[in-house]
């Protein structure tokens, strides 16, 4: 009986969980279908918001300014985080190691206003000195994201290595392989996943990012968020539960194709070791015969 009461009430608190977080998307996707201004007035169904959605130049423009700072942003964090992951796993202690570590992890417990306050300082200084960057825009931005970005896609990385059996990398440059080769044939594939979680993890955070995108931007480099924060200091428009549905409708189909792909990935690894293992098995047998 006691059992049946917890199970109960995990059940009741999984789905009061699930319902408080997603149960305001579904009325946003809903609500971008309604033909009324007022967003929270249903009056009849229509596609209209999406249409006008098109016709606004502005908010188009900052939505594609913001997926390719997003895409680069995410695919500069996962090169840079993969890299520091092997420093800090795969280099014998070196001095200053744990000060690395420090530094590569700061980001992530650091407040945005002041990472975004140093930054526009750091360029700032770098234009008077040097000339570069001449003016903020999508570099600067591009860096910004980089900076913060690259600590998230590190601690995965650096989990996912810390987890890997050392023994297959040695085995493969005991039998010749470069380490160059290792990593590219042995490494990446097993730690793939992380790799995908990490540049998903870095492109939701430089899509959704407001405060740092605010002090490293510039004329004509206006990012999504900061659009929607602007418009709706003036009044919630439709377009903007139309837009949302569109990038939640983008997002939720590369989450699926990445989950699909990583467990095709898991399970190929999977049988390549019981593979391996039955190779070895069988030398062995024939050896011992």
């Amino acid at each position: 009986m006691s059992n049946k009461t917890n199970s109960g009430f995990l059940w009741t608190m999984l789905s009061f969980g699930y319902v408080f977080l997603y149960a305001p998307i579904i009325i946003l996707m809903i609500y971008s279908f309604n033909e009324n201004r007022l967003v929270t007035v249903w009056s009849s169904f229509s596609t209209k918001w999406y249409s006008e959605l098109l016709k606004d130049e502005q908010m188009l423009e900052a939505a594609w300014m913001s997926l390719q700072l997003g895409i680069f942003a995410a695919t500069s964090a996962v090169i840079l985080g993969t890299l520091a992951g092997l420093v800090m796993t795969r280099f014998r202690q070196f001095r200053g190691q744990m000060t690395f570590a420090a530094l590569i992890t700061a980001p992530l417990v650091m407040p945005e206003v002041i990472t975004g306050l140093s930054l526009l300082l750091m360029f700032v200084a770098l234009e008077q000195a040097i000339g570069f960057p001449e003016g903020r825009g999508l570099l600067t931005m591009w860096i910004a994201h980089v900076t913060f970005c690259t600590a998230y896609v590190a601690v995965i990385t650096t989990s996912r290595l810390r987890e890997l059996d050392n023994s297959i990398e040695e085995a493969a440059m005991d039998l010749g392989a470069p380490p160059l080769k290792v990593f590219f044939v042995i490494t990446l594939p097993i730690i793939a996943p992380a790799l995908i979680s990490g540049w998903l993890l870095a492109f939701t955070l430089s899509l959704d990012d407001l405060v740092i995108a605010s002090f490293t931007s510039g004329p004509g480099s206006t990012t999504l968020p900061m659009v929607i924060y602007s418009s709706v200091r003036l009044g919630v428009s439709p377009k903007i539960n139309a837009l949302a549905t569109i990038i939640i409708l983008l997002i939720s189909t590369v989450v699926f194709i990445s989950g699909w792909v990583m467990m095709r990935l898991e399970r190929k690894r999977a049988e390549e070791m019981q593979q391996a293992v039955a190779e070895a098995l069988a030398i062995e047998n024939t050896s011992y015969h």
